[in-house]
């Protein structure tokens, strides 16, 4: 299991850069305007769905002014809880993401062919790091060990 946590992490980690200056962005444009709707659309209390609506166009072409505002008293407490919803929100669509790159085993994007297989240098009992036929990268078979050396290369030639 922890494979996948970890390939997920290192695959995903430029989206998650780029998620959280998306999610800065957003919450400055986007949850600013929104919090100013739902503080004017409020009468008495009460939630009035048509002044929303009806102040959508002004609410959005007046981003800076908005900003300004949702600093005040008025508004600071609703533009918190809109911007903890919308967190949420975008959190679980983040987390969504991460586990649709999880890879659907231990051996995806590994390379076929390759000294992966072994562990803490157990390939060099036949293999050697420094000399010999070129195998893989940092894998060479030595050409004075005794037994069989004979080696089939498969591929193309390029």
């Amino acid at each position: 299991m922890n494979y996948k946590v970890s390939g997920a992490l290192k695959k995903s980690k430029k989206s998650l850069i780029i998620a959280g200056i998306l999610w800065i962005i957003l919450a400055i444009v986007f949850v600013a305007p929104v919090t100013c709707l739902i503080v004017e659309s409020t009468v008495n209390g009460s939630f009035v769905l048509d002044r929303f609506f009806n102040a959508i166009g002004p609410a959005f072409s007046n981003i800076g002014q908005n900003i300004g505002k949702v600093f005040t008293a008025n508004y600071i407490g609703t533009y918190f809880s809109t911007l903890l919803y919308f967190s949420i929100i975008y959190i679980v669509c983040a987390i969504i993401g991460i586990v649709k790159a999880a890879p659907k085993s231990e051996y995806t994007d590994i390379e076929h062919g390759s000294s992966d297989w072994a562990e803490n240098g157990e390939q060099y009992r036949v293999l050697s790091k420094n000399k010999g036929i070129l195998l893989a990268e940092n894998n060479y078979l030595p050409t004075d060990k005794r037994g069989n050396t004979n080696v089939l290369i498969v591929g193309r030639i390029w």
